[in-house]
């Protein structure tokens, strides 16, 4: 049976955010075409018609994933561009985003595994942490764009880091601290 165009549409988003969520509760050796498609309540037939491979799913899901951060950001960004930041920081740096790999940042939850991936995966991590430091940028003080833009990567790796440390981190108080402690810092920034 032929499916619609919509449809078709709506099953390949399905396939996006189901391999989306599970790459970063499992990583992508994790997660097999079959367990994808089971998933998403589709047959693995349909992957193929979808997507050129696992890698091309892949690349599309990070650029997604990340292009929807950057959305949020944007959004936060123009409703309140004096708060933003610190909007920014205690969504990303919270118990909640710890705690639920699978819906959070894919640079947390998959960064080492990107680096270890082709061009096209490798391409689209890359576009999308430029594009959230250019929002940092904008956010952050300093007299010239390198300089903004130079603690905007500070300030990003240190949110990533903070969040892969705080997932290690056993002692519950610790990993509040870690999170707690960058938070601070990037308010700081601010002034």
């Amino acid at each position: 049976m032929k499916v619609s165009r919509e449809q078709a549409n709506e099953n390949r988003q399905r396939i996006l955010d189901v391999a989306s969520q599970l790459f970063r509760e499992r990583g992508y050796d994790g997660v097999s075409v079959i367990d994808l498609m089971k998933g998403a309540g589709l047959t693995h037939g349909g992957f193929y018609g979808n997507f050129s491979s696992k890698e091309d799913l892949i690349a599309q899901t990070c650029a997604l994933s990340l292009g929807r951060s950057a959305e949020r950001w944007k959004k936060w960004q123009a409703e309140s561009p004096d708060t933003a930041l610190s909007h920014i920081a205690s969504d990303y740096l919270s118990p909640a985003h710890r705690d639920k790999p699978g819906r959070g940042c894919t640079l947390a939850a998959l960064g080492s595994d990107m680096a270890r991936q082709s061009g096209p995966v490798r391409q689209a991590a890359s576009k999308g942490a430029h594009e959230l430091i250019t929002v940092l940028a904008a956010l952050l003080p300093g007299e010239t764009a390198e300089q903004k833009e130079e603690k905007a990567m500070l300030a990003f790796a240190s949110m990533v880091g903070a969040i892969v440390l705080a997932r290690v981190e056993e002692d519950e108080e610790f990993s509040r601290r870690i999170l707690s402690t960058v938070a601070a810092a990037l308010n700081a920034a601010k002034e």
